[in-house]
């Protein structure tokens, strides 16, 4: 459950540094004042890296996003699939579909009905392309 409290810490702070382009280390303090310490490493690793990737994690996202332009989603959107992206790319160890897991269950607790179809769909495409061997330990469809 520590893993899930860390990407909402994250996805919180992504979320309001992408609305109000406050400084993120900043953000990040006040964010996980009262966090366990895993929590604090895991939230600060995911925002931080996110960040420091976003313009390539938004082409890939726009790429697969048919329809639709990066501008125009629901900010939480936007940071939750960034988040995913990021893992994806950059956290190897972390099985795909842990990670299109959290990220729908980030979709169904912080935006609208619609968003968890639309995260997932995103998601699938982005898996196909990212990790194309999709989880070891899982047949493939």
């Amino acid at each position: 459950m520590a893993r899930h409290r860390g990407r909402e810490l994250a996805l919180r702070v992504l979320f309001e540094q992408d609305l109000a382009h406050t400084d993120a280390e900043e953000l990040l303090r006040r964010a996980l004042l009262d966090e366990s310490d895993d929590n604090r490493r895991f939230a600060r690793a995911l925002v931080l890296g996110t960040l420091e990737h976003r313009d390539a994690l938004d082409a890939v996202i726009g790429g697969a996003a048919i329809d639709w332009k990066l501008h125009r989603m629901p900010t939480i959107d936007r940071n939750i699939l960034r988040l995913a992206a990021f893992e994806m790319q950059y956290a190897p160890d972390v099985p795909v579909s842990v990670i299109i897991n959290e990220a729908l269950e980030l979709a169904q607790e912080y935006s609208t009905v619609d968003a968890k179809k639309f995260v997932n769909g995103v998601l699938a495409t982005l898996a196909h392309t990212m990790r194309p061997e999709g989880d070891p330990d899982r047949p493939s469809s």
